[in-house]
């Protein structure tokens, strides 16, 4: 039976470290699950011994393997941060916070993106103009409420 190109891909992890692309019918290595990732194929890990779900262990594994390239994502102090929140009772709000802050870079990357496919210069200008504006309005309202009769006074009354 041959799987949907949408459905997700079953990968099976042996006990001796090799591991099995069931949708290609071959032994891959864990590069071949990075591109993967970076290629937007949905894929599960499942154990081949045990059947459990092991594609958090796997994606741990490597995120470890990048972070040891020259390159890493992230800090020594970031890291620490993290080992922190393992032991609080805030770990779920910590998760959710880093969940819609990658959400959200995300959403900025990728209209970003889509700002330099049509044309960069413009959109680049645009994009500089809406935060000079942003900026300027800031400023202006920072600052109108220190005058007189501005809000720091209506305040005081």
């Amino acid at each position: 039976m041959q799987e949907k190109e949408n459905s997700i891909r079953i990968i099976k992890k042996y006990p001796n470290r090799r591991i099995y692309d069931t949708h290609l019918s071959q032994y891959i290595k864990i590069d071949d699950i990075r591109d993967m990732i970076l290629n937007g194929i949905e894929f599960k890990v499942i154990d081949s011994s045990s059947k459990e779900d092991v594609t958090r262990n796997v994606l741990l594994q490597i995120i470890l393997e990048q972070e040891s390239d020259n390159n890493p994502l992230f800090s020594s102090e970031n890291l620490k941060h993290f080992i922190r929140y393992y032991g609080r009772n805030q770990s779920d709000i910590f998760t959710a916070f880093l969940d819609q802050s990658l959400q959200f870079f995300n959403q900025q990357q990728d209209q970003l993106s889509q700002l330099f496919k049509q044309n960069p210069l413009d959109n680049l200008n645009q994009f500089s103009q809406k935060n000079i504006e942003m900026w300027q309005s800031f400023q202006n309202n920072f600052f109108d409420s220190f005058k007189p009769g501005g809000s720091k006074d209506k305040d005081k009354k």
